[in-house]
């Protein structure tokens, strides 16, 4: 009997964390809110200090498996929540298995006023290639772009 109740309880504490597990996942809506407040926190603080933010305050610029990311003009990163290795970086030659030009065709998205890019991209938290679309803003400066994505 025992054995009943102990795989009962099994069945019951996976029933009640998958869903939650699910939830990990964000909408597109979320991300264009995130993109939003991370362009009015550049305009607050200054794109120096925002940056930094994005790169560092995991508390409030990482939800779920949204990261924020920043790149100027030519390409090169300002920020990037999910992997901090990529400031620095020019990553204007950056291609998924499709051969999209992600960084690229995400300045041009913001240069046109904003909108989405849809790629394969790594998954930070499964390590798994997933299809992503991320929005694209750009800076307030108007060079370049503040972009959050997320993985469908």
């Amino acid at each position: 009997m025992k054995s009943i109740q102990w795989l009962f309880a099994i069945v019951l504490t996976l029933g009640f964390t998958a869903p939650a597990l699910c939830e990990e996942r964000a909408t597109k809506e979320e991300a264009k809110v995130m993109v939003d407040a991370a362009y009015d926190h550049i305009k607050k603080v200054g794109a120096d200090q925002a940056f930094k933010d994005f790169n560092t305050d995991k508390a409030k610029w990482t939800k779920k498996d949204l990261y924020v990311m920043a790149y100027d003009a030519q390409a090169v990163c300002l920020a990037n929540g999910a992997n901090q290795g990529l400031v620095g970086k020019n990553m204007k030659d950056l291609k998924d298995a499709n051969g999209v030009q992600i960084v690229v065709s995400l300045l041009d998205k913001a240069a046109k006023g904003g909108g989405w890019v849809e790629y394969e991209w790594t998954h930070p938290q499964t390590r798994k290639t997933e299809p992503k679309a991320t929005y694209a803003r750009q800076l307030p400066d108007g060079t370049g772009f503040v972009a959050v994505g997320v993985y469908r």
